[in-house]
């Protein structure tokens, strides 16, 4: 049996079978990534809801595991030579998972390179810029009510990356073409979370951009993505 008790993380969350992959989350756009990937991938996974209710993201076992305070985080307990290793960042992870597994990425280098730049293109760009229209917009919208301009910002930048996305799945089933990859599992949960976590679909005029609303059916059609939008369950 894994030895985890390096971890302080498991000390307020502790593992059922620590022979196995801890996740340590919340289903919101960031969190459910990594679900998904793990139910895309088959690995055996154990489930740990971070809640912020209670402000788990702030406690110090958990700042101990992702000093930045947001969820995702994983333990692996069979990490690189074997020795386990805990990750904080979803595209990390996403990315140590489809290496550590073979799957989820294309083999060859410069197929690899191109995911990476649509894996980079979500975390800097959709992820940021849809979660500050979504604050404005839903969470702050009496502070702002007297001046549009915040809304008006991230609207019309979230509008500008979904164009992205448009022009790259034009023709295509997924963002790499004919194979699924870590690439679709990173972005469609914000494009997803930015209408059913804000209410953002007609202000950001989703149906102006036909080649993603298909591609993100695809994306929820697929039986991991049903499991993995509701992994950790909510209390």
């Amino acid at each position: 049996m894994a030895d985890l008790s390096s971890f302080p993380i498991t000390k307020r969350w502790p593992a059922s079978n620590p022979d196995i992959i801890q996740l340590y989350s919340l289903p919101t756009p960031n969190g459910v990534k990594v679900s998904i990937a793990l139910e895309e991938l088959g690995l055996a996974y154990e489930p740990h809801l971070v809640s912020y209710s209670t402000n788990d993201q702030k406690s110090p076992e958990f700042l101990s595991l992702s000093p930045n305070g947001r969820i995702p985080a994983i333990i692996d307990p069979i990490g690189p030579d074997g020795k386990p290793i805990g990750l904080f960042e979803s595209g990390a992870i996403l990315v140590y998972l489809a290496e550590k597994t073979g799957k989820l990425m294309p083999g060859d280098a410069a197929g690899r390179y191109e995911t990476l730049e649509w894996v980079f293109f979500q975390m800097a760009g959709i992820g940021p810029m849809f979660g500050q229209f979504g604050h404005f917009f839903k969470f702050a919208a009496e502070k702002v009510a007297n001046n549009s301009y915040p809304v008006e910002r991230y609207r019309d930048e979230g509008k500008r990356l979904l164009g992205v996305l448009e022009e790259r799945l034009k023709g295509r089933q997924w963002i790499m073409g004919d194979e699924y990859t870590i690439a679709d599992i990173t972005t469609f949960p914000w494009v997803r979370g930015v209408d059913v976590f804000y209410g953002g679909r007609e202000l950001l005029e989703f149906e102006s951009f036909p080649s993603v609303m298909a591609w993100l059916e695809r994306a929820l059609a697929r039986p991991a993505s049903q499991r993995g939008l509701s992994i950790p369950k909510r209390d």
